[in-house]
């Protein structure tokens, strides 16, 4: 099965035996944001793939759960992988959105999870503190300091840069988490 996607070249991993390779994801029921990053062991992120997948066009909400189950499936065999970042759910003004958006987050989970990848979850606003240094940014702000931080130029479709984003985010907490000699859910804990 094959997806709408739209994406920069895939890019040169990071070298080395210590290179991680994280996807992140943007869950949406639209569109779900993929974002593929090699981090080193002190956090410096390398970029590798991002893509919007489409789901529209499906007949009903139903196939465009299985639409993003394969996508991510082809995802996950074609770049291999070896730790997932995906953002928390929001509290939406709309019922009806949230809970579709939840039902898409719960279906890229459960991709993820049946390969048996270890899936690491952050807020929006954590993840816009981390990338752009305040978690009140904007989504153009957050596009902007990905492309920078990544080397990308043009401007990077908005899914796939939260997807991104959401990478780095992760990589940056590991990363720190190995600096300290914690777990990786312990250094972003405020508890």
């Amino acid at each position: 099965m094959t997806f709408k996607t739209a994406s920069s070249g895939p890019r040169s991993p990071v070298s080395g035996p210590v290179a991680t390779r994280i996807l992140g994801i943007d869950p949406g029921s639209q569109r779900t944001g993929v974002g593929i990053i090699d981090v080193d062991a002190a956090g410096r992120p390398s970029y590798v793939y991002h893509a919007p997948l489409v789901l529209l066009g499906a007949d009903d909400f139903p196939q465009r759960l299985k639409r993003l189950l394969a996508g991510l499936a082809e995802v996950i065999e074609t770049w291999k992988p070896q730790e997932v970042a995906i953002e928390r759910v929001f509290m939406a003004r709309n019922p009806d959105s949230a809970l579709k958006l939840g039902q898409a987050r719960g279906a890229a989970i459960c991709a993820v999870v049946m390969r048996d990848l270890p899936v690491h979850e952050y807020a929006a606003k954590e993840v816009k503190l981390a990338v752009v240094g305040k978690g009140g940014a904007e989504k153009q702000q957050v596009q902007h300091m990905v492309g920078m931080m990544l080397g990308l130029h043009g401007k990077l479709q908005s899914d796939a840069a939260d997807a991104l984003a959401i990478a780095i985010t992760h990589g940056h907490v590991r990363a720190t988490a190995a600096r300290m000699g914690i777990d990786v859910r312990q250094a972003w804990s405020r508890k």
